[in-house]
């Protein structure tokens, strides 16, 4: 029996969430963002290096949300039953192809609900998540990222607090990550009993 590429195909699947954070069911990640977008899960991440700089993206002109805008290292979803830091380490692998073997947890409750001007939603819990790397330059997935570049953190921080054009998400995590202190480095851990009940975690 011949089967074609169609046929072998696996749909990636987002995991729905209530407002408490428990896992209600699961929807095909490419249909789920639609003018009546359902809570989700999601992540995002930002990748600093050890020169104090922080790696922005453009994210690709063709994405069905927020093409072209300015925002932070990485974001993604994670699949149904799937380690919160593995899917942040498999997206940051996909999108901007580097490799890295730890990552911090920071904003472990953040959420927000966002609308384009063509009316489709983003409704996610986002925790947010850090990572030190120092490794050779990424190379952007064009699918996904435009363009990728190191910015200095404080540069970058000012920019978004000053009314810069970025992600709604990004405006949204820059003011809560500027209040942990001014130095990424120091930063402290974010609590991971506070990650939606949904958000398998080990830290890694």
């Amino acid at each position: 029996m011949c089967v074609t590429a169609t046929e072998t195909r696996v749909t990636e699947e987002v995991v729905l969430v209530d407002s408490e954070g428990r896992a209600v069911g699961t929807h095909p990640k490419a249909t789920v963002h639609t003018t009546r977008t359902p809570l989700h899960l999601a992540f995002s991440c930002y990748v600093f290096n050890g020169d104090g700089e922080v790696l922005v993206t453009e994210r690709a002109r063709d994405k069905n949300t927020w093409p072209g805008v300015t925002t932070n290292s990485c974001c993604g979803h994670p699949g149904p039953g799937e380690d919160l830091g593995e899917a942040v380490i498999r997206r940051l692998a996909q999108e901007l192809g580097i490799d890295v073997d730890g990552i911090f947890l920071l904003l472990p409750d953040f959420r927000y609900r966002a609308v384009m001007d063509n009316g489709v939603v983003e409704n996610e819990l986002c925790p947010v998540f850090g990572v030190l790397y120092d490794g050779p330059a990424p190379r952007p997935n064009p699918d996904e990222v435009h363009r990728a570049q190191w910015i200095p953190w404080t540069e970058f921080s000012r920019f978004v607090a000053d009314g810069g054009a970025v992600s709604p998400w990004c405006a949204d995590q820059i003011p809560l990550l500027q209040a942990l202190g001014a130095d990424p480095g120091l930063w402290p851990v974010g609590d991971a009993s506070k990650l939606p009940e949904a958000a398998p975690f080990v830290s890694h």
